[in-house]
């Protein structure tokens, strides 16, 4: 593994196992990390929390959720043009409204939809057990990859608000360009896959299943039980 320009860069390419290997895989490059008491990492549902599950647990560290949301174009979902996370942040791509002819109003629908499903997960995950107090404190932000950036500057966003002492990015893969705007908003970033010809997250893994509430709400409260939270109250089903 190289580093380079603060990027942990894998000189194999070889894509990782799941999101549990890619995890693996980050908690070697933060181990410098590790038996600190401010550190707290910060899992992006819901692909995030199984990748960050692993780092918490190798660096004796808190896991918490960051709740953000990615706006995908109208017509094509998967493509992000922007994110939105709690408190109010709203992150919008250069050029939108007006990329591929989406409107203002189409991106105000978006956004009012993405924001009911934020506050949908902020019920669903947490309950009512609050977030993790960032200020003072080395806040890890961990997602299973990154392909526009939308999301985890959304991310950033949140957690800069709060004030911690240093933030710290981790992802097991991102497209270059986006690595490097990502680069440019926090004080560490690890990354051990940056391919050069990056077409979609999924194709940097051999099993890439659709992460689920319930594996969500699993990891999350045996980290928490761990950690000493009484973490019966946030797991109560509600309809969707």
């Amino acid at each position: 593994m190289l580093e380079v320009n603060n990027f942990f860069i894998m000189q194999e390419l070889e894509p990782f196992i799941d999101r549990v290997d890619a995890g693996r895989h980050l908690a070697g490059a933060l181990r410098h990390y590790a038996e600190r008491d401010d550190v707290l990492v910060l899992a992006l549902p819901r692909g995030g929390v199984p990748v960050a599950f692993p780092i918490a647990q190798a660096l004796h560290a808190e896991l918490d959720l960051m709740l953000v949301r990615k706006l995908g174009l109208p017509n094509q979902p998967e493509f992000a043009m922007g994110a939105i996370g709690s408190g109010g942040v709203c992150v919008l791509q250069p050029g939108v409204p007006g990329l591929m002819g989406v409107t203002q109003a189409e991106v105000d629908a978006v956004i009012a939809a993405e924001q009911s499903e934020l506050a949908r997960r902020e019920r669903h995950y947490r309950g009512e057990r609050p977030p993790a107090r960032l200020a003072g404190r080395c806040v890890i932000l961990v997602d299973d990859g990154v392909a526009t950036g939308s999301t985890m500057l959304a991310a950033v966003e949140v957690a800069r608000r709060q004030r911690p002492s240093r933030l710290v990015l981790a992802v097991p893969v991102a497209a270059q360009d986006a690595l490097q705007v990502l680069r440019g908003v926090a004080d560490e970033v690890a990354c051990p896959l940056a391919p050069m010809r990056f077409r979609a997250v999924g194709q940097w893994y051999r099993r890439f299943e659709q992460t689920d509430d319930e594996e969500v709400q699993s990891l999350v409260a045996q980290a928490w039980t761990h950690q000493g939270h009484a973490a019966s109250q946030p797991y109560l089903k509600e309809p969707r």
